[in-house]
């Protein structure tokens, strides 16, 4: 596995070089059809990619934004959906758990009885 990765690392490297070496940078801003060399030329290709970024970045947040609304919106309607799971689930077994309230009725009794008897010196 890491002699693969240095190959590919190696070959990645190899490749930025040619780039770096080949002629015009990788970069060809074109208008009509015909290559645009100038300043000008430049700066309205970096306002158009910059825009096209601005763009983006605005895109990522409204979609970020409906994304949140929509996976809080599932959320709650799962939690909802499990909440009134238990609440099924303890409907039907609270019959079954009665006998072991008895006990516990018991105790109370006895400690209620208690605190009601006067003492006697």
């Amino acid at each position: 596995m890491k002699d693969r990765t240095a190959i590919i690392l190696l070959f990645l490297f190899a490749l930025l070089c040619w780039s770096a070496f080949d002629g015009h940078g990788g970069t060809l801003f074109m208008v009509n059809g015909d290559p645009a060399d100038g300043p000008l030329e430049a700066l309205i290709g970096l306002v158009f990619a910059g825009g096209g970024i601005m763009l983006a970045g605005f895109i990522l947040l409204l979609v970020g934004g409906l994304l949140a609304i929509v996976f809080a919106g599932v959320g709650i309607v799962c939690a909802g959906g499990l909440a009134f799971g238990a609440l099924v689930v303890a409907l039907v077994v609270a019959p079954f758990l009665l006998p072991l309230l008895l006990p516990l009725a018991v105790i109370w009794y006895l400690a209620r009885r208690a605190r009601r008897q006067p003492r006697i010196a």
